[in-house]
Formats: C-alpha cells, sequence, structure tokens
C-alpha cells in the first residue's frame, strides 16, 4: 500500500545548495538545488516485505547507509524543485512496490499448430511443382 504524502514528508529530509548550469547570478546568490535523501529503515508506514522488495528494486540506488537520494535542480526556484524530488520518489516508490503476476504457461493452440502444418506442405508442394521432371 502506497503512503500518503504527509507521511512520506513526515520521513524524508530535505538538503539545499547551489545549482550549477543556467541562471546567471542567480545561481550564484540562491540555494535553489534540491536534494531529498529518503530512509527505508526509518519509514514506520512500510512493512517488511514491501521494505525487502524496495531493498532489491533499488539497490543500484541506494548508497552504502541504505538512504535513497532524489536531487533536482532544474528550475530557478527551490519550492519548485522541492515539489519535483517529492513527485519523483512517490513516483519511484510506485513503480517499485508493484507486484508483478506470475506467468502461467500456455500451449499452442491446436488451431495454430494445424495452420502452420498447412502452410508448411503448400510451401513444399509449390516448391515440388518447379521441379522439371524428365519424360
Amino acid at each position: 500500500m502506497l503512503p500518503t504524502r504527509e507521511e512520506i514528508l513526515r520521513s524524508v529530509t530535505f538538503k539545499t545548495s547551489r545549482s550549477g548550469g543556467k541562471g546567471g547570478q542567480n545561481v550564484n546568490k540562491v540555494s535553489s538545488k534540491v536534494e531529498l535523501i529518503f530512509d527505508l529503515e526509518t519509514a514506520f508506514y512500510l512493512d517488511e516485505d514491501e521494505k525487502t522488495r524496495l531493498k532489491e528494486k533499488l539497490e543500484n540506488r541506494l548508497d552504502s547507509e541504505g538512504l535513497l537520494h532524489i536531487v533536482s535542480q532544474e528550475d530557478r526556484s527551490q519550492l519548485l524543485n522541492k515539489e519535483k524530488t517529492i513527485v519523483k520518489l512517490i513516483d519511484l516508490l510506485k513503480r517499485s512496490l508493484v507486484v508483478q503476476k506470475k506467468r502461467k504457461p500456455t500451449k499452442i493452440p491446436k488451431g495454430v499448430i494445424e495452420k502452420r502444418l498447412k502452410n508448411k506442405a503448400s510451401t513444399a508442394e509449390k516448391k515440388k511443382n518447379r521441379k522439371v521432371t524428365d519424360f
């Protein structure tokens, strides 16, 4: 079950810093880059199964302490960047918590097999009729 936005906001920390790139003097003055830090272990709204599933799916994105870092520095506004990191985290949690259904192997239908064999036979017949026969 996906937690609410308020629950997520209570369990994350934000770090701000100056971002690089376009923006002129604004970049030099304003700390608009936002880094969201999410700790899986302290997320009280996730049960153990969900935590293990998240650890498996996000193992490449977690640091050595088990923290997930999401960074946004696209906008000139710190508030917009903060919102983008929250949206990215929620989207990441949604995609990671989805349990894929187990695939049931199915047999090839008899009609498909028969159609393939008929097509094979007709092709063989065509090629056989191309032969020049000696009388």
